[in-house]
């Protein structure tokens, strides 16, 4: 028998998946009630679909679990990137158990952080730096990158908070005056872009951006862009599944998978390292 070419074996698989996609809604609900989370990176992505007038918005959701070990929670197909739908895919991850997340990370889509305010109000937020940095490049001339890259830099690879607003001030008195725009993507939202201070430094570099899911799909888009695009929106969705379903076992623990626990139970850090007896400083002395 003739072997289909490249392009009709990936549908067809994918055709196969869709099954396994419904089964993961109920597999993964059984998942969300055994483990924690401690943050969960979100995005939503584009895919190209042929014969159909607007493209597939996949939601996507990776979350922590209590070992370190990364996870998809969720993926779904919304309509471009509304509150509405990410709010339905929240809703339906707290009706399978999840709790609220320590911290989300994502960037700056107002569709995703509006309904995570209504489903998880108690969650932190948490800018990606990945796309921070390209919003305020895109408000600079070109000249000014290769300086602006470096300063931004200084604010997300500072050694602590403190240090990380010191370079929010130098970056403000540097790129300021002539470009506020650029200027105010950096201190409209800098809680946010420097909650990841917050936590233990081992984490910090899994918390700075989305790049799990940004790495993941990469292979998404390399087989929709073989496939000249995945044809429905079910098969779109079904092997976007597949495809994540395959690389989650390839992906990287946190570093110091121990502290997630203390961090799920609302331990304090200070300058990235834990601070046993909080406040103590502040008691009045004994007599």
């Amino acid at each position: 028998m003739r072997t289909p070419p490249p392009a009709r074996r990936d549908l067809r698989r994918a055709g196969c998946a869709e099954e396994a996609h419904v089964r993961f809604g109920r597999r993964a609900g059984e998942t969300h009630r055994r483990k924690h989370r401690q943050g969960a990176p979100a995005r939503p992505h584009h895919l190209g679909i042929r014969l159909e007038e607007h493209k597939l918005c996949l939601l996507v959701m990776i979350g922590v679990r209590a070992d370190g070990r990364k996870e998809l929670i969720a993926l779904a197909d919304g309509y471009r990137e509304s509150a509405e739908s990410w709010a339905d895919l929240l809703r339906d991850c707290a009706r399978r158990g999840m709790r609220a997340p320590v911290l989300a990370i994502g960037d700056g889509a107002l569709g995703f952080w509006g309904a995570l305010r209504e489903v998880f109000p108690q969650a932190r937020e948490g800018r990606c730096w990945f796309h921070k940095t390209a919003n305020v490049l895109a408000a600079l001339p070109k000249s000014a990158h290769p300086g602006a890259k470096k300063a931004l830099a200084e604010i997300w690879g500072a050694e602590d908070k403190q240090h990380a607003l010191a370079a929010v001030t130098a970056f403000k008195a540097a790129y300021g005056a002539k470009f506020p725009r650029a200027a105010a993507k950096i201190t409209g939202d800098l809680d946010q872009l420097l909650a990841f201070y917050d936590y233990p430094a081992e984490h910090w570099v899994h918390l700075r951006t989305t790049n799990p899911i940004e790495s993941t799909f990469a292979t998404v888009r390399h087989r929709t862009k073989v496939t000249k695009g995945p044809g429905s929106r079910a098969a779109g969705l079904a092997m976007a599944f597949k495809l994540i379903e395959a690389a989650q076992d390839r992906w990287r623990a946190v570093n110091a998978p121990h502290l997630v626990a203390l961090v799920r139970a609302g331990a304090t850090f200070t300058g990235g390292k834990l601070v046993e007896r909080p406040g103590e400083g502040t008691r009045p002395e004994a007599a």
